[in-house]
């Protein structure tokens, strides 16, 4: 099987299809896409076998057992499961010891506000129905049903024939398998093309912190760490180990799949024990290696370092504190889909949500090394689980006493040569403060008449009929907006008036044929009313509360807000449950200027000093006595965050509540605000609203175009 009719092993084969796909790929760049059907192909291929080899395996395994073996083997392997857990979790905590020294921010993310995901535990673990559990691939499910159908197995007398029967499909299954894997070659070749011509550069140099500490942690743990366990605690040679298993380990590797090398790890699992061991372990390898698969691998516990790599990107760093927390609940949540446990764990920990985007885009490259470590831990449990029930695992002190100090020196230099040259690499000042104010109108929506001093401005003429009939015949739409409205207006870096609302009025302005004139607006106009001869309406991320609508005419809402505290970095944590704001004493608070506000929170805390703000960036000056924390919209206030990146936003959980955005209308217009009404329906039905939103607050740039992928084709043969 390893032996090519050329004479070239499996493993050479493989580097060379890998070496072929990945020039194929930085040739035509995207255009090697086509080949994802090819890779997808190959990996359905591997993976057809696995479910029918895992249930044969299990029930086998058990059924060839007695209940004096089957309960040692529980106990024993559960142990050094249990001890392969611990050793994967201290890794994941040693990456923070990794990441450079930083000062960051975000955007606002959903994530702050959206209630977390519960998991079905019942219906992953428990098949109602085993066959719908096979024909849908719910691992857990069908290997639960194969433990119980091979437990009850040990006590049927009349067990041989049902495992002969067995021992033949397995045969069977594993023959099939073996023809499989002898595609890989080609295989690899999509996969390394696909992936070569299509991740983006860009996505690669933002990762580039977690990419590169991901991959020395992975690689210490499947080269030395795990492997090393194995030989310091039993008799099979590292060496051995990773020779044996080389062939498969390559191809976990390149298809991203534990599950198609199973039966591979399982054989050469066997081999291993009886040639250095001495045991015939075969009956409890064939149970440990498919059951094992039920339980999360160092490989996905491994993927608990996004947490904390997340934190640190963003500025929410994970407390040592929490660490026995997330150890404890990702323990519990990867029991289920990591794509399902990682939002769940940031939101758990109050990290923006638009993270989990760099978590999928870091699996194109991390998914190998996460398999590879998961085929490792596989191999390992294997090994170490059978010589527990065989008795062949012994404590040797020298033998550990090597493991360990090699562990230590190694551990050592993979986390400070990473920190060191991360730090060199990543060497630059904070810059989200310039992302934010170089942003610029994501669409063009016409121009405008900016006004930026009140003063300038001369008021209208009366409006003899309606509002709107007075901005038809001037042919204008006079537009206030509020200087301190980040980031729904402000003037960006080149003196432009932009905004979520600025390009909501040059859109209102087209969409009745009018030009735009933006003026300046003093927020008294909330209490006061709002004059028709200073404008038409005001669009500038007013928020609608009970005593302002006695004094304006409010448009339907066209966003809502959530009410969150603004706080140092140090205190984001302690601010987002409100059990733990109350026990904080009596506060001083930074509120909007506003009774609805005032009440909310003194309903929410009780006894509070209320300190009136009528700017946002008041928040962040210095107050005498000072501020505990501020209050405002987490939308907003994670924009002035960027401008801040030592302050925080903590939404307080449970019963966030919310604050709806409108527009005002001047005179209280019944016309205009009839028009406007249905007007923000219709942005609302079209995606205007949604696309700014995403632009604006949560800063994903819209939907501009992606340029074309780099490669040899195009740029440097300019061919198109």
């Amino acid at each position: 099987m390893t032996e090519s009719r050329a004479g070239l092993s499996l493993s050479t084969q493989i580097v060379i299809g890998i070496t072929a796909g990945i020039a194929v790929g930085l040739f035509f760049g995207e255009g090697a896409a086509v080949l994802n059907i090819v890779s997808d192909a190959y990996i359905k291929l591997l993976q057809m076998m696995v479910l029918p080899y895992v249930t044969i395996s299990i029930v086998a395994g058990l059924g060839t057992l007695n209940a004096a073996q089957a309960k040692t083997l529980g106990v024993r392997v559960g142990l050094v499961l249990l001890m392969l857990w611990a050793v994967a979790i201290g890794t994941v905590l040693l990456f923070p010891l990794m990441f450079p020294s930083s000062q960051s921010a975000s955007f606002f993310s959903t994530t702050l506000v959206e209630e977390r995901e519960s998991f079905d535990f019942l219906n992953l673990y428990i098949p109602t129905n085993p066959f719908y559990s096979l024909a849908n691939s719910i691992v857990p499910a069908v290997v639960l049903f194969s433990i119980a159908f091979g437990i009850a197995l040990i006590v049927v007398p009349e067990k041989a024939r049902l495992l002969e029967v067995l021992r033949v499909a397995g045969s069977a299954v594993s023959k099939a398998t073996n023809f499989v894997v002898a595609l890989t070659p080609y295989g690899v070749f999509a996969i390394g093309a696909v992936v070569a011509g299509t991740l983006s550069f860009e996505d690669l140099s933002r990762l580039q912190v977690y990419l590169i500490t991901y991959g020395g942690m992975a690689l210490l743990l499947s080269l030395w760490i795990l492997p090393g366990l194995v030989s310091a605690l039993t008799p099979v040679p590292y060496r051995a180990l990773i020779s044996r298993t080389r062939d498969a380990l390559v191809l976990a590797f390149m298809t991203t799949s534990l599950f198609a090398v199973l039966p591979l790890l399982t054989e050469q699992a066997k081999a291993l024990v009886r040639e250095y061991a001495r045991v015939d372990g075969d009956s409890e390898t064939d149970v440990i290696v498919p059951a094992s698969f039920n339980f999360p691998h160092s490989g996905k516990l491994l993927s608990l370092s996004f947490v904390l790599f997340a934190g640190w990107f963003t500025d929410r760093s994970v407390a040592i504190t929490q660490y026995p927390r997330l150890a404890g609940t990702g323990l519990l949540t990867l029991f289920g889909n990591v794509n399902a446990a990682i939002p769940f764990l940031l939101d758990l920990f109050r990290i923006p949500s638009d993270t989990f985007r760099l978590f999928v885009t870091s699996a194109i490259v991390n998914a190998r090394f996460g398999t590879l470590v998961a085929a490792v831990h596989t191999i390992s449990m294997a090994v170490l689980g059978t010589c527990a029930v065989t008795g062949t695992l012994k404590i040797d002190g020298r033998k550990l006493l090597r493991f360990g100090v090699i562990t230590a020196v190694l551990t050592t230099a993979v986390v400070s040569g990473s920190r060191l040259v991360l730090q060199f690499a990543l060497n630059r000042p904070y810059d989200k403060d310039i992302t934010l104010t170089g942003m610029g109108m994501l669409r063009d929506r016409g121009t405008a008449q900016v006004f930026k001093d009140q003063q300038d401005v001369l008021p209208l003429p009366a409006a003899t009929t309606t509002v709107l009939d007075r901005v038809r015949r001037r042919g204008a739409l006079r537009v206030g907006y509020f200087e301190d409205s980040l980031p729904y207006v402000f003037f960006n870096s080149r003196g432009e008036l932009v905004g979520f609302d600025v390009e909501m009025a040059l859109q209102l302005a087209r969409d009745l044929g009018v030009s735009a004139e933006l003026v300046p607006i003093d927020r008294k106009i909330l209490i006061a009313g709002l004059d028709p001869r200073a404008c038409d309406i005001v669009m500038s991320g007013a928020a609608v509360t009970a005593d302002r609508a006695i004094s304006v005419q409010f448009s339907t809402p066209y966003l809502d807000e959530t009410i969150a505290f603004i706080v140092p970095d140090h205190l984001a944590v302690a601010f987002s449950e409100w059990s733990n704001v109350r026990t904080m004493g009596r506060l001083r608070l930074g509120v909007p200027r506003d009774a609805y506000f005032a009440r909310k929170i003194r309903d929410e805390l009780g006894d509070v000093e209320i300190v009136p703000i009528d700017r946002m960036d008041q928040l962040f000056v210095t107050h005498d006595p000072p501020l505990d924390a501020g209050v405002a919209t987490a939308e907003r206030g994670s924009a002035y965050t960027l401008l801040h990146p030592e302050y925080s936003v903590a939404v307080p959980r449970p019963r966030p509540f919310k604050v709806p955005l409108a527009y005002v209308i001047a005179g209280r217009d019944a016309d205009m605000t009839a028009m406007v009404n249905t007007w923000i329906e219709l942005k609302r039905k079209d995606g205007t609203i949604d696309e700014l939103y995403a632009h604006w607050i949560l800063g994903q740039g819209g939907d501009k175009a992606k340029s074309r992928r780099w490669s040899i084709l195009h740029n440097v043969l300019g061919w198109s």
